[in-house]
């Protein structure tokens, strides 16, 4: 079995308003804790991390 080379990826910039790189970074830290321990995080994670979070506020707001 092949084994797959991650490559790991600096933080992009939050592209969704009012977002920042921290609350994304935390968010994605709590997301994938289990995979951090293998290998950093990759530029697709950081964007679905992103992605969640926003999910997350829209949810909370309607739910407020």
């Amino acid at each position: 079995m092949k084994n797959k080379v991650f490559k790991a990826a600096e933080q992009p910039k939050p592209f969704t308003p009012g977002m920042t790189k921290g609350m994304v970074r935390q968010h994605a830290y709590e997301l994938y804790r289990d995979r951090l321990a293998e290998r950093p995080l990759t530029l697709e994670e950081w964007v679905l991390a992103e992605k969640d979070l926003v999910g997350d506020q829209e949810l909370q707001e309607l739910a407020d």
